[in-house]
């Protein structure tokens, strides 16, 4: 059974599609689950692996499976790779949650004031902000037109920080390959902004 129909069947919630869709995906999962912890150096226990497998699969199923309805195979990605980035930016997600909070008015020592107040300094016009935006806008629009893989590529470099020898691991390429990536990334977003009249700074 190909995935299109899996899916088709698991949201018509017929008899065992889901745990069909469990026994093939759970190793996909498990296996991204365990290259975040890698990737960001963090130590884990087979219950805190256990613990987000559970949740992602949750998060998929909840409110009549309102997120794996959202899944359309744009630009020709298969299930496993959107379920790829699903398990990535939910790992991500949970782990932020466990980073300690910065109060905004607590005071910074040193510093000579609170967060709230070095932030108030740097504020741009309303002009600024709103051409600021209409070029974020733009920029998102040229990052969906990405694959799946470009995308991934970006989330984890760019968004997340981690390193070309760190994604050249997890992805199982060459440096050289990594390296080739990022340059057909930027080239890729570049041409695209600059066909909407911007220049894009990388």
């Amino acid at each position: 059974m190909d995935e299109q129909e899996l899916l088709r069947r698991c949201l018509r919630c017929e008899k065992g599609a889901w745990d069909e869709f469990v026994e093939r995906y759970s190793r996909l999962i498990y296996n991204y689950i365990y290259s975040v912890f890698k990737v960001k150096g963090i130590s884990h226990s087979p219950d805190a692996v256990n613990d987000l497998f559970q949740d992602i699969f949750l998060n998929l199923t909840k409110d009549n499976f309102r997120k794996l309805r959202q899944f359309k195979g744009k630009n020709n990605a298969s299930l496993a790779s959107w379920l790829r980035i699903i398990t990535i930016n939910f790992c991500l997600d949970e782990l932020k949650k466990k980073k300690p909070v910065l109060s905004l008015d607590e005071e910074l020592g040193g510093e000579g004031g609170s967060l709230k107040d070095i932030l108030a300094d740097r504020r741009i016009s309303a002009d600024e902000q709103l051409a600021e935006q209409e070029k974020l806008q733009l920029l998102y629009d040229c990052i969906d037109v990405l694959n799946a893989q470009e995308k991934y590529f970006l989330e984890m470099h760019i968004y997340h920080g981690v390193s070309l020898e760190a994604l050249k691991t997890s992805l199982g390429v060459s440096r050289s390959a990594v390296d080739m990536r990022k340059l057909r990334l930027i080239k890729k977003l570049r041409d695209c902004f600059g066909s909407k009249g911007f220049r894009l700074d990388t």
